[in-house]
This record gives structure tokens, C-alpha cells and sequence, in this order.
């Protein structure tokens, strides 16, 4: 069977690594969360002291992106891929509130986005693959087969996240998270680089209502009759 190239964007929290996996899993194909290597550069940024609540050493930043190396090594125990900075497991480390609330300012500059683009690019060339992100369908891969858009409420997003944070153990608020995520759309949305949009012929999915297991079985649907129309 043909091999297609699956772009998922959409807004944070909107559940889109999740199904991202399920697919790559269920279609044997390699998934690739690009919101995981943005988070990896955020906590590289943090570490340097190039960023906090005060000041955003840009040019600190770009002048260090050559010492930035990011890759996934499956857990077989967990059943994905987990991240890697510079050889550490920063699995857990970037998916902190903290990190969140730096990653949209450290994704827009355009020098930090170019250099990861050219590496998920390079990712994805043989196709099998399932991406997720803020403009794999409109930016990385323009040409992928299906192209998804999702999208809920801000505050079921936030809903999500907060029960994701604290069933972790994380001590946060829910109106901390509800203004972190509102923020991040807002960012992600009027960036000048690469902007979160929806393409053309991305189909878009608001999932604030429905389980996962309905969302899972919809794009499942999407997926084949993409291959059907491909034949």
C-alpha cells in the first residue's frame, strides 16, 4: 500500500499528539511531535539563561542553535518515542507549565523555526508518517496526502491540561493554565513566521465534545478514504 504523509495542526491542548500516536501505531508509521522538539529549544533557552520573565536574549538564543541537537528514542515500555536534548531524557522536563509558558515566544523566532523545519522535513522524506504541530500542513509538508486542523474551547482545553498536570503531580491552578493556554493562541495565531492557521484543505475537527475514542475512529475514517482516493 502506498505511504502518505499525515499533517495534524491545531491549537494546544487540543489532544493532537495523542491521536497522532494512535495513528502512527495503527498505521505502523513513524510519528514525529514537533511541539516536543519546540519545547526541547525552550528548555535549552531556560538553562542558558537566555529567557525568564524579565528579558529574552534573542540573539543569545541564535547564537547557540548549532549547539542544540534533538532526537527521539522509543521506550518500549511506554509505547513512544521520548525526547532528547543533547543526549539527556528531557521527556519530563519540557512538559512543565513553566516550559509552556516560554514555548510560543521561543517558536516564533524565525531562525529557531527554520532550523527545525529542515529536520522534520528530513524526517519525513520517505512519507510513513504522522506529524503533528502548528504548520506541518501549511509549512513543513504542504503536500501531505491529509491534512487535519484541530480545535476545542479554550477552556476545555485548559480542563485537559490542568487534570493532565495534576494527576502528574504538578502543583498549578486552573486559571494559570486557562491564561497560559489563551496566551498561546494568541502568540501562536499573530506570529509573523509561520502563523497558526488552518490550510486550505486541512479538515478541521473541534473535539470539545467528543471522547477520544469517537475522535480516533473519525480520523481513522479520514485516513481511508484518503488512501481510497489515492488508488
Amino acid at each position: 500500500m502506498q505511504k502518505i504523509t499525515i499533517a495534524i495542526d491545531g491549537f494546544s491542548s487540543t489532544g493532537k499528539s495523542t491521536v497522532a500516536k494512535q495513528l502512527a501505531k495503527q498505521l505502523g508509521y513513524i510519528y514525529v511531535d514537533t511541539g516536543a522538539m519546540y519545547r526541547a529549544v525552550t528548555l535549552f533557552t531556560m538553562q542558558h539563561g537566555f529567557i525568564d520573565n524579565a528579558h529574552f536574549d534573542v540573539n543569545g538564543l541564535v547564537g547557540k542553535l548549532g549547539e542544540v541537537h534533538i532526537s527521539f528514542k522509543f521506550n518500549a515500555t511506554l509505547g513512544f518515542a521520548e525526547v532528547y536534548l543533547n543526549g539527556e531524557n528531557v521527556e519530563k522536563q519540557i512538559r512543565t507549565l513553566e516550559v509552556s509558558n516560554y514555548v510560543s515566544k521561543v517558536a516564533a523566532i524565525p531562525e529557531v523555526r527554520y532550523q527545525l523545519v529542515k529536520q522534520q522535513q528530513q524526517m519525513g522524506k520517505d512519507k510513513g508518517v504522522v506529524m503533528d504541530g502548528r504548520d506541518i500542513g501549511t509549512v513543513v509538508f504542504p503536500n501531505a496526502e491529509l491534512k487535519i486542523f484541530m480545535t476545542a474551547s479554550a477552556e476545555k482545553r485548559a480542563k485537559r491540561r490542568y487534570d493532565e498536570l495534576t494527576e502528574r503531580g504538578d502543583a498549578v491552578n486552573y486559571e494559570d493554565v486557562l491564561k497560559n493556554i489563551q496566551e498561546r493562541d494568541y502568540i501562536d495565531s499573530h506570529r509573523a513566521d509561520s502563523p497558526l492557521v488552518q490550510a486550505d484543505d486541512a479538515i478541521a475537527i473541534d473535539n470539545s465534545d467528543l471522547t477520544p475514542e469517537v475522535q480516533f475512529e473519525k480520523i481513522l475514517q479520514l485516513v481511508e478514504k484518503t488512501f481510497e482516493d489515492l488508488e
